[in-house]
């Protein structure tokens, strides 16, 4: 009788810790790894519309990875590009970049770990892994 009991708390247990995980609020890494995604493609979309302006060719590589240090270079540069301003569509994935840089070392200063510093892995993204079915 002992071990079923232990089963059915331990049971009871996991399923209240998940329940609790899914009405958490958002924590400061999940808001930038959600940032972070969120503007990787909507800058890949930019890259691959037929519509917009020549001169997105020419932006700086906005291939995210907030584990990697040079992710605040990265940003900063691509928020300090000169080109495109006319470009509504990068005007406003600048300032989504910038308030991704200021969540970074503002708010989720102390928060976050850097795994590495390896600023060529942001110039080529790691394709993801192709799902068979």
């Amino acid at each position: 009788k002992l071990p079923t009991m232990k089963m059915l708390l331990l049971l009871s247990a996991l399923l209240s810790a998940a329940l609790l995980a899914s009405a958490a609020p958002p924590t400061c890494y999940s808001r930038v790894l959600s940032l972070s995604k969120e503007i990787t493609e909507s800058f890949k979309d930019l890259q691959t519309s037929k519509t917009v302006d020549s001169c997105v060719e020419t932006l700086p590589r906005l291939y995210l990875d907030i584990h990697n240090y040079c992710v605040l270079a990265k940003l900063r540069d691509f928020v300090a590009y000169p080109g495109c301003d006319r470009v509504v569509e990068v005007n406003e994935l600048k300032e989504k970049a910038r308030s991704l840089y200021t969540i970074l070392i503002s708010y989720c200063r102390r928060d976050l770990v850097f795994l590495t510093d390896d600023c060529n892995a942001l110039e080529i993204p790691i394709s993801p892994p192709i799902e068979h079915s």
